[in-house]
């Protein structure tokens, strides 16, 4: 069999922790970052955990399937 390889686009927008839970970026903070408010801008740095629906695809596409 051949190896699997990893996605590039996955690679870069998403994190797998040691308990095997993928994390991603919140969206909205790449520009028009002057007018929202402060609170909003420390909420949206945060890193998210991956629903269940999905994490199974993001997981193939990180090779890790």
């Amino acid at each position: 069999m051949p190896k699997l390889k990893t996605k590039g686009s996955a690679k870069k927008r998403f994190k797998v922790t040691s308990s095997g839970k993928i994390l991603r970026h919140r969206n909205n903070v790449g520009h028009n970052t002057g007018f929202k408010k402060s609170s909003h801008m420390r909420r949206l740095k945060k890193e998210v955990e991956v629903p269940k629906e999905i994490s199974d695809k993001v997981k193939k596409s990180l090779g890790l399937k």
